[in-house]
């Protein structure tokens, strides 16, 4: 019976050596061939690095929700930026809390507000760093939104649309004045988060006629109404105070909506396209980076961060390997560069 089944095996092997075996594991067999042949790469070139600035000279202030992340002061801000330009990250990209916010998130467009302030100092300390400006104003507002809110009691009041509604056009107007604040203190790139139409070709203009037309923009071209900002909002103190931000942020359920935002986008001028949150929308991403020939960014936001590092503090993961997994797949789909907390880790990680 065994000499039977041996026979049988021997009559199959001979046949199979007669025509080619596919086998994908033999270029799995050692960590040298695995690298050898990987597909997709993920270098510190292709991260940028988010940093909080809170107006104030005090120390680092940790951030509960995001483990390892921190609101700096403009001088922290800069020698933390220094050293991330050592590691050989090419970008920052800010997000300032100031002291004092109203209806308009004046801070954002004055010229010693503390973006303008951080952008500053950072551009002396680091010379060689590209600093992005979020160009949003949920920051700054005391009603949490990005930007100017529809109100009964205001002179210029919309009695067409519901009170609580953020007017687009008046928006724009103070995304104009804000960059230009931004471009002149050194922003190499301004970075409209708010998706409010016509954001990039207002900015574009804007910059333009002030003699920016070398600052680039860097659109969040394809922004969902997401759950997973959550620890964001606590970092930055933006909040809405009242509804969400649906009535600008997209519906995550629209594929189609998402390309028709990145084409408008293209056509006013933007020279990156970015699309939030990165993991739930890498389908979205995929197609973006396969229908417009621009760079395209991806943001790696604060609930994904916090997610594993959650899950990691339980013993469920493992820390480094599930985040560079994570990254990976967003370069995978698409993506030239990403924008994630994790970014300093990395360098660290692929070291």
């Amino acid at each position: 019976m065994l000499d039977d089944i041996l026979n049988a095996r021997d009559l199959a092997l001979v046949g199979e050596s007669q025509r080619a075996v596919q086998r994908p594991r033999r270029l799995r067999h050692t960590a040298a061939l695995r690298r050898l042949v990987r597909e997709t790469s993920l270098s510190p070139s292709n991260l940028i690095m988010p940093l909080f600035i809170h107006a104030s000279d005090e120390p680092r202030r940790p951030i509960q929700a995001m483990p390892g992340q921190f609101r700096f002061s403009a001088s922290e801000a800069a020698a933390q930026a220094r050293h991330l330009a050592q590691l050989g990250i090419p970008a920052v990209l800010l997000f300032g809390i100031p002291d004092e916010k109203d209806a308009l998130g004046t801070d954002n467009f004055a010229e010693a507000g503390v973006i303008p302030r951080a952008i500053s100092a950072i551009k002396q300390a680091a010379p060689d760093l590209a600093v992005i400006s979020d160009m949003c104003f949920c920051e700054y507002t005391d009603h949490g939104h990005c930007g100017v809110i529809n109100q009964t009691s205001a002179p210029d009041h919309h009695v067409h649309l519901p009170e609580g509604y953020l007017l687009n056009d008046e928006t724009l107007d103070l995304l104009r004045r804000a960059s230009v604040v931004h471009a002149r203190a050194g922003a190499d790139m301004i970075a409209p988060s708010g998706m409010i139409d016509g954001m990039v070709g207002a900015i574009r203009e804007a910059l333009d006629l002030n003699g920016f037309e070398h600052t680039a923009i860097m659109s969040y071209a394809v922004k969902t109404a997401s759950a997973f900002y959550g620890p964001f909002r606590e970092a930055a103190g933006s909040a809405p105070a009242f509804g969400d931000r649906q009535q600008y942020q997209m519906d995550y359920a629209n594929g189609r909506e998402a390309l028709r935002e990145a084409a408008l986008d293209v056509a006013e001028g933007a020279d990156i396209l970015m699309v939030k949150p990165a993991l739930p929308n890498l389908d979205i991403l995929q197609r973006v980076r396969a229908q417009f020939d621009l760079p395209t960014a991806a943001y790696q936001v604060s609930g994904e961060y916090a997610m594993l590092h959650a899950a990691a503090a339980q013993g469920w993961i493992d820390l480094k390997r599930c985040a560079l997994e994570s990254l990976v797949s967003i370069r995978r789909a698409g993506a030239d560069m990403i924008v994630t907390y994790f970014a300093q880790d990395a360098v660290d990680w692929l070291s």
